[in-house]
């Protein structure tokens, strides 16, 4: 499994032009556990469950730079082993059509899931303001601290989660597949790793862009009413 996760990481640096293939990336294990990759910005984030099983394995994310077709990662979370965390490390990478491949202590092979280009909502966003009960005035939050939750989607996929870099936090992470259509967002999700109960249903959303903002209002996975403000990772 390390080396698994590993790889994705890798898989960013494969241009020459040290261009991010940025998207959602998969990775199939004899298990049958999958893996999933997304890159979003200079931000990635993988993880590793079973849908079937509705078993939620580990997860880790974190910034990254490319030069050439070397990539600096940097881990802000690590679910597995939190000694990662915040130790940069350095991957050769390569690409050819839609496979990525790790050259690291073992070569790991990820299929391309899709693309972001023409996706409005594929990026690296964090969470700035929420409505106390979901209703109301809308309140700043994470202004203070190292805590953040994030949220990184490509053109299908998305991943969240809830993190401390400077504690080694790590709280909670959920993701799945997703749709954006006629103001309605809806999320499938795959993995979960509070409840896995939750795998398998759909929660749907009303949503907009203005101005860079997200707003995202609806009923949480515990049925909780929300209303939540969105930005892009500067």
């Amino acid at each position: 499994m390390k080396t698994l996760l590993l790889a994705g990481l890798c898989l960013l640096g494969t241009f020459a032009r040290a261009q991010a293939p940025k998207g959602a990336w998969k990775s199939q294990e004899p298990t049958g556990s999958t893996s999933t990759l997304i890159v979003a910005d200079n931000y990635l984030c993988i993880a590793s469950y079973s849908v079937q099983n509705k078993y939620f394995e580990r997860a880790e994310g974190g910034p990254f730079t490319l030069s050439g077709d070397q990539m600096t990662y940097t881990p802000e979370f690590n679910s597995a082993d939190t000694a990662k965390i915040g130790i940069p490390i350095v991957f050769t990478v390569t690409k050819k059509d839609d496979i990525l491949t790790l050259r690291y202590e073992e070569a790991m092979v990820w299929m391309r899931v899709d693309a972001d280009a023409i996706a409005p909502m594929a990026g690296a966003w964090h969470i700035t303001e929420r409505a106390n009960g979901g209703q109301g005035e809308l309140v700043k939050i994470h202004q203070e601290g190292t805590r953040k939750t994030l949220k990184l989607l490509s053109g299908t996929r998305f991943q969240w989660f809830a993190i401390d870099p400077a504690v080694k936090g790590f709280y909670a992470t959920g993701g799945g597949t997703y749709t954006a259509k006629d103001g309605k967002y809806t999320e499938s999700i795959q993995f979960f790793s509070k409840d896995n109960n939750r795998v398998g249903t759909s929660l749907k959303f009303d949503w907009k862009l203005q101005n860079g903002r997200w707003d995202h209002s609806g009923k949480s996975s515990d049925g909780k009413s929300i209303h939540e403000i969105w930005e892009k990772i500067q």
